[in-house]
C-alpha cells in the first residue's frame, strides 16, 4: 500500500491490518482529524501590537506615554530597545530656528515594549510610566543586560529546572519549569541554603528569562511573548515559597506581558480545587491564559499547543536534549487512538538494502506495541522486528529503533489500545536511508 499524505510535512502512512488480524481498527486519517480538533479548544487570543488594530483610546495612551518619556534628559532602553528620543540614532533634527524637534521613537520595537507596560497597568499612562522607569532602574542595578554572559554555576540545572526548549505552533518560544528535583534535601540546601545562594539562583532564573526575551522579535505582527510550562510534580511548595514569591515578583514588575500562555502540568488535585476557588476573582483575560492539566493528560494538553517533535520526551514528546542544536527537527505525524482500538501504521515502498529508522510515542502509553517487516515478495516470510510488548504508563522514552531491509517491502507498526477505554494522543516519524550504490 502506498503511503497517503496529510498537511503535515512528514510522510504519513495509512494504517492497515494484516489479513490475519481481525481486531478493531480505524483509519489514521480519522485519527488525525481527531487530533486536529483538539487544537480548537484554546480560547485565548493574544493582544495585537499592530497600530491599525488598536482602538483609539490605546493609541492615545501610547502617544501620551511617548510624550512623557520625551521629557527625560537621559536615554532609556529596555531589552536593547531605545524608548525615548534621547536614545535614538540619528539624533533629533534641528529646525531653522536652532531648536530640535522630536516625533517620538523611530524604532518600531519601541511601540511593542511601551504597549506591554501600558497593558500591565490597564493603559493608565502615569502608572505605566512609573513602572517602566522602575524596570529600567532595576535592570541597570541588577546588570540584566550582561547576565546572559555569566556562568552562575548551575550547569546541572540546565534542561532540568528552568530552560528554553523549542517553540509552540504559533512560533512562541517555550520555557519549561520543573522544581521537583528540590524535594531532595541536599539539592535544596545546595541551591537555596542561604541568602547568597538564593540570590544567585534568582539571577540564574532571570538569565533563563532573558534568553526567552532574546528569542522574541518585539516587532508589530511578530512573536512578542513566550509560553511558560510549569511542572508541579513533586514540587516542595512550602520550601520553595520564598524563591517562588521572589521570582513571581521580579517577573511581574520587570517582564510585563511577556507570557502569552501559562500551562500547568502534572497538577495535583488540591491545585485544581484552589484554582476553582480563586477563579471568580480573576479576569477572563487572565484565566484565558491558564491551562491546567492533571497527571496523565500531559501529552494531550501539550500537543494542543506544541508539536510533538518539540515536546521533551519526559512529557510525552519526541524531543531529546540537544535535538534542536542543529536546527528544526523533522516534523512528526500526529494521530489519536480511541479506547478499545488497534491501529496499524504502514511504511511502504522500502527498497532492498535500505535502512529505516522510526520514533513513536503515545501519551500515557499503557498499551501494546510491536513492529514487523512484510516483504513484497509473496514467497517471503514476515519478520518480527520488535516483539509485541506492553509499554507501561511510566515509560519516559519514545520508541526508537532501526531496521535494514534485505528485500523490498514495508514496515508495519502496531499500537493496541484495546485494553483501555481512554483515548490517547500519539505521534510518529520515520527516516529511510537508501542503500549505497
Amino acid at each position: 500500500m502506498s503511503p497517503t499524505t496529510t498537511p503535515s510535512p512528514a510522510p504519513v502512512a495509512a494504517p492497515a491490518a494484516p489479513s490475519s488480524n481481525k481486531g478493531a481498527k480505524r483509519s489514521l486519517m480519522s485519527s488525525l482529524m481527531d487530533a486536529t480538533a483538539l487544537l480548537r479548544s484554546a480560547s485565548f487570543k493574544e493582544d495585537s501590537y499592530v497600530a491599525a488594530a488598536l482602538p483609539a483610546s490605546e493609541l492615545r495612551a501610547l502617544a501620551d506615554l511617548k510624550a512623557l518619556l520625551a521629557t527625560h534628559p537621559d536615554p532609556i532602553s529596555i531589552w536593547g530597545v531605545p524608548l525615548n528620543p534621547q536614545s535614538q540614532s540619528p539624533p533629533p533634527a534641528a529646525a531653522a530656528d536652532g531648536t530640535t524637534t522630536t516625533t517620538g521613537p523611530v524604532d518600531e520595537r519601541a511601540d511593542v515594549v511601551l504597549l506591554k507596560f501600558l497593558r500591565a497597568r490597564d493603559f493608565r499612562v502615569r502608572d505605566a510610566h512609573a513602572m517602566l522607569l522602575r524596570c529600567a532602574a532595576w535592570r541597570a542595578e541588577f546588570g540584566a543586560d550582561a547576565v546572559l554572559d555569566e556562568d552562575l554555576g548551575f550547569k546541572d540545572l540546565e534542561g532540568v529546572v528552568a530552560y528554553m526548549h523549542g517553540w509552540d505552533r504559533e512560533g512562541h518560544p517555550v520555557c519549561y519549569n520543573a522544581y521537583g528535583v528540590f524535594k531532595d534535601r541536599d539539592m535544596y540546601e545546595r541551591v537555596f541554603g542561604d541568602g547568597e545562594r538564593l540570590a544567585r539562583f534568582l539571577r540564574w532564573r532571570v538569565q533563563v528569562m532573558e534568553r526567552g526575551v532574546r528569542a522574541l522579535s518585539l516587532r508589530p505582527g511578530g512573536v512578542n511573548a513566550i509560553i511558560q510550562v510549569t511542572d508541579l510534580k513533586d514540587m516542595p511548595k512550602r520550601e520553595l515559597r520564598a524563591a517562588s514569591n521572589q521570582i513571581l515578583s521580579l517577573f511581574q514588575d520587570n517582564y510585563p506581558e511577556m507570557v502569552a500562555r501559562k500551562v500547568f502540568i502534572n497538577v495535583p488535585w488540591y491545585f485544581s480545587v484552589l484554582f476553582s476557588m480563586i477563579s471568580p476573582f480573576l479576569t477572563e483575560r487572565t484565566k484565558s491564559k491558564f491551562v491546567i492539566a492533571r497527571e496523565g493528560n500531559v501529552a494531550e494538553t501539550l500537543y494542543k499547543f506544541i508539536r510533538p517533535e518539540l515536546v521533551p520526551v519526559q512529557y510525552g514528546g519526541l524531543s531529546r536534549a540537544g535535538d534542536l542544536e542543529n536546527g528544526p527537527p523533522k516534523p512528526a505525524s500526529e494521530f489519536t487512538i480511541k479506547g478499545g482500538e488497534k491501529v496499524f501504521l504502514e511504511i511502504d515502498g522500502i527498497e532492498a538494502g535500505a535502512t529505516i529508522t522510526w520514533d513513536l510515542v503515545v501519551g500515557g502509553w499503557d498499551l501494546e506495541y510491536g513492529a514487523e517487516y512484510v516483504p513484497a515478495a509473496e514467497e517471503s516470510y514476515t519478520l518480527c522486528v520488535e516483539k509485541t510488548r506492553m509499554v507501561p504508563a511510566t515509560a519516559e522514552e519514545p520508541v526508537h529503533n532501526a531496521f535494514t531491509a534485505k528485500e523490498a517491502g514495508k514496515m508495519v507498526l502496531s499500537i493496541d489500545n484495546s485494553g483501555s477505554r481512554k483515548r490517547k494522543v500519539a505521534a510518529y516519524r520515520y527516516f529511510v536511508r537508501k542503500p549505497s550504490v
